[in-house]
């Protein structure tokens, strides 16, 4: 299995969804989208074998891959789709309270380029209650960076590392990830992201404001920041329809396209539960 289909413990979601063992997800047969894409689906970083199947969250990214040429492209919704709907917000739930900010981050290849302290002043002139700052593995392992957004005062926190290459995998992230938007009123960004639209599709209040910062040597593939701006101009600004948000969300991450589990096993190439009579549903995924 492509060590991607593995990032964040979307494999582990998956199969817990399929009624399959979350703690050992069986092989995908096939290339995952491992985060929110404005082009194909996926990253320009790795290499895929041809004919090999594409699995990826909304139909919009379907219709791009296939305007490329790519075939063998199944939607079947988002990781995180899956989990919001497994997961429902239990009922007498601490009242939300505060902002989620995601600063635009790198990743093991490409670091951040940009200035903390100016988005640290747009954000105190923005947010009116508590803030809590959420930074990648990579910049919260800099203490220079991390102890910038602590001196202004904000809680400082990071779900985790994503995993690679069969390493250092956390099933436990989106569990984590989830339990945090649900603290908080609001999820903010300098950038739209993975993590605006998981927060929007977890019940936050959107929000993309302040300077979007850039990564070494970035490319704009498929349009980049400027086709972002550009085409979801609705998911930019301090204030945001929230309606209109959770609509774009919705699409986005395939949230109305989950298929069930039997049909999800099938797609994904895994073995169906009247095929293992004797498997044990064991769910004790450590969160």
């Amino acid at each position: 299995m492509h060590h991607a289909n593995h990032y964040y413990g979307h494999s582990h979601v998956l199969a817990r969804y399929c009624g399959l063992d979350d703690t050992d997800p069986p092989r995908l047969h096939g290339y995952l989208q491992h985060g929110w894409n404005i082009g194909d689906g996926m990253a320009p970083d790795h290499e895929y074998v041809p004919g090999v199947p594409k699995f990826v969250w909304s139909e919009r990214v379907r219709r791009r891959a296939w305007s490329l040429g790519r075939r063998e492209v199944y939607v079947v919704g988002s990781p995180w789709a899956y989990l919001v709907a497994m997961e429902p917000e239990p009922a007498g739930a601490p009242e939300r309270a505060g902002t989620l900010f995601y600063p635009f981050h790198g990743w093991e290849g490409q670091h951040i380029i940009g200035n903390h302290e100016g988005l640290i002043d747009e954000i105190k002139a923005t947010e009116e209650g508590p803030v809590t700052v959420c930074l990648y593995w990579q910049e919260f392992r800099d203490k220079r960076v991390r102890a910038t957004y602590e001196r202004a005062g904000f809680r400082v926190i990071s779900h985790g590392y994503r995993g690679g290459w069969w390493k250092d995998l956390d099933p436990g992230f989106l569990y984590r990830q989830l339990a945090e938007q649900r603290r908080h009123s609001r999820v903010a960004s300098n950038r739209l992201s993975s993590a605006i639209m998981y927060g929007t599709l977890a019940g936050c209040e959107p929000a993309v404001y302040g300077d979007p910062m850039q990564l070494e040597r970035e490319k704009s593939a498929f349009g980049g920041q400027a086709r972002i701006v550009r085409e979801w101009a609705d998911l930019h600004g301090p204030k945001l329809d929230l309606t209109v948000a959770r609509r774009i969300a919705t699409a986005e991450l395939g949230a109305d396209r989950l298929l069930p589990p039997a049909e999800l096993r099938r797609v994904l190439g895994w073995p169906s539960l009247r095929e293992d009579p004797d498997f044990e549903l064991t769910g004790v995924l450590t969160r």
